[in-house]
């Protein structure tokens, strides 16, 4: 039989037209912060290294600003399996996995250096392990920084100066004891809730890194910021189990891989405004003041009731063997 080269064309275009094209995953990847943010550049990391490593095998779709809503809504549909990926605080994930919230305990943390040795060693990536047990999969820690408090009712220097200050906190009970223990009004509420609930005078402030103040431009709605860090805020890149467990040995090596450069990139966002955030913020108007390690102390001295709740929560063991990391 005889095969003219226009009769060859046809029978490749018949198989091309019967062959089923291999079809992308999408990755549907929610955060609660805009493109622009630590987050926003940790997730793009995330996606530039994961395609590198697979090719045209996955799709990205980004849900920035909250578009999917806020991050426990996001975090459950990671275990219902209708979206893949997400970077969250770690205000929520003690909803999910409780042993979180230890990270979340106030002056736990030396430094950013410490902070990190921490998580990346074997006690963080034993809480990280416990995600497989909820329908997640916790594939890295990442990071916020060092909380701070902004206000529009006056400038923080003491205990005394936070009583009554109806200040927005994450959904996070490690949070809540330490300020209702200072003798403010902590209340808890969804991220995509606080700005309008400052500008219309619902809560008198909030409390994040800089990371998230400078980003989201808290200048526009809060007068004070007191540079307290008070608490060290980690973040976390959670994937849904469902759609971990269909993943190839080799696409999860990708993931994985993919994930520690997220963190990279996200934790020299955090470095880099450490260093440029405070000016940036009193070029904008802000009214900044930072507390001396005398004035710490005081704080420290006033949350000592809610530190025996930590002990009897996580352990006085696990508290004082990351206190004593080195």
């Amino acid at each position: 039989m005889t095969f003219t080269i226009r009769g060859l064309a046809a029978i490749g275009a018949l198989v091309a037209i019967g062959a089923p094209a291999l079809a992308q995953t999408e990755i549907k990847i929610g955060y609660a912060l805009a493109p622009d943010s630590h987050y926003g550049v940790a997730a793009q990391k995330f996606e530039e290294v994961l395609l590198a490593e697979t090719g045209d095998q996955f799709s990205f779709t980004h849900f920035p600003s909250s578009g999917l809503g806020g991050e426990r809504e996001v975090i459950e549909g990671l275990q219902l399996g209708t979206v893949e990926a997400t970077i969250v605080s770690s205000g929520t994930l003690a909803n999910f996995v409780p042993e979180t919230g230890v990270f979340d305990i106030p002056f736990l943390f030396r430094d950013l250096d410490h902070a990190r040795a921490v998580l990346d060693g074997p006690i963080g990536q034993e809480i990280l392990a416990r995600f497989d047990d909820v329908g997640l999969h916790g594939l890295a820690w990442g990071e916020q920084g060092f909380r701070h408090i902004t206000n529009n009712r006056n400038a923080i220097e003491t205990p005394a100066d936070v009583e009554g200050l109806k200040i927005r906190t994450m959904e996070n009970p490690v949070h809540l004891a330490a300020f209702n223990a200072m003798g403010a009004a902590p209340t808890p509420m969804a991220w995509p809730e606080v700005i309008s609930s400052l500008q219309q005078g619902v809560i008198d402030g909030q409390e994040n890194p800089l990371s998230v103040i400078v980003s989201v431009k808290l200048d526009e709605v809060q007068k004070y910021l007191t540079l307290s860090g008070h608490v060290y805020s980690p973040a976390m890149l959670l994937v849904s189990r469902p759609f971990w467990e269909g993943l190839s040995d080799d696409q999860k090596a990708a993931f994985e891989k993919a994930a520690a450069e997220a963190v990279t990139a996200m934790r020299g966002f955090v470095d880099d405004v450490e260093t440029t955030g405070v000016a940036t913020l009193k070029e904008r108007g802000m009214q900044v003041n930072a507390l001396s390690p005398e004035e710490k102390a005081k704080f420290q001295a006033a949350i000592a009731s809610a530190y025996e709740g930590y002990y009897e929560t996580y352990g006085q063991e696990l508290v004082d063997s990351i206190v004593n990391f080195q």
